[in-house]
């Protein structure tokens, strides 16, 4: 069965819960995971049965009418020290899920306490923020290169993508620089998987934007071509892409912390299995404790294997820009437009009867004229 070297157990739960959400077209996501159809349903078919497990682990029963109190208390444990950065909600979520009775949350944290798996701390109030988010899946996609990790054998460099509405973690790669080809050939693996989306939130750094301060690189103009739109934040103000920060944060917690890897092979493997836990298994706290998964569907734009340059009416002034220079000719003069789109082809459209005029790529304008300059 084709499943890929990651956990075949973390492939098949992510596949059922995708598989399950409404409208998604199961056997487009069957040919995403390389799988047949009829290996897709048989998984299906067990998970709507109820197995949640689709591979060999514990068999003790979900409910039991005469559960102890000690049994709780040891579930508790359990979870604690499979993530030990969990507290008494995410514990109380993973109760309420398995069919346990759920005690209060103070009766939580004083089992981990009672046990040593909490100190006592003191700090400030949490601080509330208002939290925004597109009202679906795919609408936008948050992207950025946590800070980088020394390893024995280099550097690593996290790349993380995340999806605004679900906060499901679509791509964790442990990449070796921050170019702009190595994100493109770890968002084409994601893009097959997941299909595209409508845009993606970056900053301003590279390999998102130019060295000289434009906004416009290879990699964005692929994905331009792509019909993905790219959205850049406000310079110094991480805040704006919050989610991906705070995902940054629980990674750095919940697996930075507590281990230390090799080379980035192993820390790949560590990258496939926590995200797994973090999309179908830990409670999140802004999802009023309910799972990545459970907003998440993939999209119905597939990935095309032909990239496709834009296409402009007839009887509009087209240019190709140089494939050496960063300019185009127009009414006898040179006019400048951003590096990354050399060699593509450009259209000069009025933007009033005074003379301006903007240079498109498709839609997107990416520079101006001004014949009264």
């Amino acid at each position: 069965m084709p499943w890929h070297e990651v956990s075949a157990m973390d492939q098949r739960r992510e596949f059922v819960r995708l598989a399950t959400q409404e409208g998604v077209n199961r056997r487009e996501l069957c040919r995403r995971f390389g799988i047949s159809p009829a290996v897709g349903y048989k998984w299906l078919g067990r998970w709507v049965g109820g197995d949640r497990d689709l591979a060999d682990r514990s068999r003790c029963p979900h409910t039991s009418p005469n559960r102890c109190a000690a049994a709780t208390e040891g579930f508790v444990l359990s979870v604690r020290d499979a993530h030990p950065a969990w507290g008494a909600r995410k514990i109380a979520r993973c109760l309420e899920r398995e069919g346990h009775a759920v005690p209060a949350m103070s009766t939580i944290h004083q089992i981990l306490r009672r046990h040593g798996r909490v100190s006592e701390t003191t700090g400030g109030a949490c601080r509330d923020y208002q939290r925004f988010e597109k009202a679906a899946p795919n609408q936008l996609w948050q992207m950025d290169f946590k800070g980088w990790k020394r390893l024995p054998d280099g550097r690593c460099h996290p790349l993380t993508v995340v999806d605004d509405h679900s906060r499901y973690a679509v791509c964790l790669e442990a990449c070796a620089d921050q170019q702009g080809e190595t994100v493109r050939q770890r968002l084409t693996t994601t893009f097959r998987r997941y299909g595209l989306p409508d845009g993606v939130f970056v900053d301003n750094g590279t390999p998102w934007g130019d060295s000289s301060g434009a906004r416009f690189t290879r990699l964005g103009v692929w994905l331009l071509k792509l019909g993905v739109t790219v959205l850049h934040s406000r310079p110094y103000h991480p805040q704006s892409r919050g989610k991906n920060e705070r995902f940054h944060a629980t990674l750095e917690a919940e697996l930075f912390s507590l281990r230390c890897f090799r080379n980035r092979t192993e820390l790949q493997r560590a990258f496939d299995a926590w995200r797994s836990v973090y999309n179908l298994e830990r409670p999140h706290q802004a999802l009023g404790y309910d799972v990545p998964a459970s907003r998440y569907r993939p999209s119905s734009r597939s990935f095309p294997e032909r990239l496709l340059a834009p296409d402009y009416d007839a009887g509009e002034i087209v240019r190709v820009v140089p494939t050496t220079k960063d300019y185009i000719s127009f009414k006898g003069r040179p006019w400048n437009v951003p590096r990354a789109f050399r060699g593509e082809r450009v259209a000069v459209r009025p933007l009033s009867a005074d003379g301006r005029y903007g240079i498109f790529f498709g839609a997107i304008q990416i520079a101006a004229i001004d014949l009264t300059a």
